[in-house]
C-alpha cells in the first residue's frame, strides 16, 4: 500500500498527523506501507530569507494572541509524545529549501528520516529550516554527505518540481494539510486519530484484492 503525504514541515498538525499515522499502521501490522512526501508551502509568498516568528504571529494573528491555538497544539502533541517547543522558534522560514532536501533525500530511501529530523529540529529546537547550514546538518544525522547536499541546497535543482507539486495539490482542492491519499484513490485530510484511517486501509486493501482477483 502506497501512502502519499501532503504537508509542510513548519506545520505542527502535520507533525502529529505523522505520528498518528505511524500508529493507524501499528493497528494494522499485516499491511506493508510506503509513503511519499509531497510539498505544500503553508506560506507560499513567504520572503526567501524567511521572517522574525513574532512578525508572522503579528500579521496572522493580528491583535489576538496565539498562545490559544498553540495550548491546543500542544495538548494534542503530547498525547503523541511530542514536545513542541514554541518558545524557540526565532523564525519562520520560507520551506522550499526544504521541500527540495526531502526530494533529494527520497532519492535513497531517507525521506521518512529526513522529515522527522526537520519536525524535530523546528519544534522542539527552534532551528531555522531555511537556514543552508542548518540543513546540511540535519540531512547528515540522516546519512546523507554534509557537503554535497550543502553544495545541492544553494542551487535551485529540484526547485521547480517542488513548486509544481505545491501548484498540483491545490488543483487538486487541498487547501490545508495534513492530507493523507491512499493508493491514489482514498483521501483524509487533518490530524485525525488513527482509528479514522483504519476504514481506508480496508478499503484500499479491498480494492487491490479484488483488482488481483478479477485480472
Amino acid at each position: 500500500m502506497h501512502i502519499d503525504i501532503v504537508a509542510d514541515v513548519i506545520c505542527p498538525w502535520c507533525f502529529i498527523g505523522k505520528r498518528r499515522l505511524e500508529r493507524a499502521l501499528a493497528l494494522r501490522p499485516d499491511i506493508c506501507a510506503t509513503r511519499s512526501w509531497r510539498a505544500f508551502q503553508l506560506n507560499p509568498e513567504m520572503p526567501p530569507e524567511g521572517m522574525p516568528r513574532e512578525r508572522y504571529l503579528a500579521a496572522k494573528f493580528g491583535s489576538r494572541s496565539p498562545a490559544q491555538s498553540e495550548a491546543r497544539i500542544m495538548a494534542a502533541g503530547r498525547g503523541e509524545g511530542i514536545a513542541f517547543a514554541f518558545d524557540k522558534i526565532r523564525r519562520t522560514p520560507n520551506t522550499l529549501r526544504a521541500h527540495r532536501l526531502i526530494r533529494l533525500a527520497a532519492a535513497t530511501g531517507r525521506a521518512d528520516a529526513v522529515v522527522e529530523a526537520m519536525f524535530r529540529g523546528y519544534f522542539h529546537d527552534g532551528t531555522d529550516l531555511g537556514d543552508l547550514d542548518a540543513l546540511a546538518a540535519l540531512a547528515a544525522s540522516c546519512g546523507l554527505d554534509e557537503a554535497e547536499t550543502r553544495a545541492w541546497l544553494a542551487g535551485d535543482a529540484a526547485a521547480e518540481e517542488v513548486l509544481a507539486e505545491d501548484r498540483r495539490a491545490r488543483r487538486l482542492g487541498i487547501h490545508a494539510v495534513p492530507c493523507f491519499v491512499i493508493e491514489s484513490g482514498y483521501a483524509i485530510s487533518g490530524a485525525q486519530e488513527p482509528e479514522m484511517f483504519l476504514p481506508l486501509f480496508d478499503l484500499a486493501t479491498a480494492a487491490a484484492t479484488g483488482g488481483a482477483a478479477g485480472a
